[in-house]
């Protein structure tokens, strides 16, 4: 999957041959939400032991549209002592920000922040338009925008809704995908895309997880295509799809349990 074919259909995990898959990679990445963790939700027990395990055969990276907090709450917080931190590349907010262990505690490597005129611009758009078509909601759980340096995001219920009115919200994606339509023609300098299960995210243009793969493979000495990619969204509107078209080997998952099923699939291929 080159960059630069048009639109292209990712496969989900179970119609690639693993073993050619595996044979090619030589790092790994995630997305987060509804692919390592439920959104906003700790990463599970038997998911965090898997994970860790994979620290051990190959560099590992989660590349997602929530802020650093969020990586610390839902995944660091759930792993055993024994993951090798050495080998987590950390690139939250669509890989706007990049963190790496540093031998006591994550430090950024970098961070491609917006201006505070971008940000008040960001947020007055996705205000406007969510009240114009009917996304600006009553009943929220937490704030609705949220300005993250180098990202704003727009979550229609709140930063922390529960998992079943998220998925309930927007289901086929709709809802989303005509607000980020309406916002990215105010802002068309800037990257508007439909993000996590009820979000919209905003960013420089050109920095987004295309980026953050590209960028990954340079600091890691690796082609892009020797990166396996893991998503939820890999459909043209979705925010692991610029991933894909960088020519990254991309892999489609349903949700967490089908990425905990990928990665024991994987693992002993990966070990050998």
């Amino acid at each position: 999957m080159a960059a630069g074919d048009g639109d292209i259909k990712v496969p989900g995990w179970r119609d690639m041959d693993l073993d050619v898959v595996s044979g090619k990679a030589d790092v790994l990445a995630f997305d987060l939400d509804n692919t390592l963790a439920l959104s906003k939700t700790r990463m599970d027990e038997v998911m965090a032991r898997h994970f860790a395990a994979l620290t051990h055969l190959r560099p590992v990276a989660i590349i997602s549209g929530g802020r650093f907090l969020q990586f610390r709450n839902q995944v660091l917080a759930a792993l055993p002592e024994d993951t090798d931190k050495t080998q987590l590349h950390l690139m939250p907010t669509s890989g706007t920000r990049y963190y790496r262990w540093k031998g006591d505690d994550w430090g950024q490597v970098y961070a491609h922040d917006l201006s505070d005129e971008d940000r008040k611009a960001a947020a007055m758009s996705l205000e406007k338009h969510a009240r114009e078509l009917g996304d600006w909601e009553e009943e929220t759980w937490g704030p609705r925008i949220e300005d993250r340096g180098s990202q704003i995001t727009f979550s229609a219920l709140g930063q922390e809704a529960p998992v079943g009115a998220k998925e309930a919200w927007d289901p086929d994606n709709k809802r989303k995908d005509r607000l980020a339509a309406a916002v990215a023609a105010d802002l068309p300098h800037l990257q508007v895309r439909s993000g996590g299960s009820t979000s919209v995210d905003i960013s420089a243009k050109g920095i987004d997880k295309a980026y953050a793969v590209s960028t990954l493979a340079e600091i890691l000495g690796v082609q892009v295509d020797r990166i396996l990619f893991v998503g939820d969204r890999m459909d043209p509107d979705g925010n692991d799809y610029p991933a894909a078209l960088a020519g990254t080997q991309a892999v489609k998952v349903d949700n967490p349990a089908d990425t905990l099923e990928l990665i024991r699939t994987l693992e002993p291929r990966l070990a050998r």
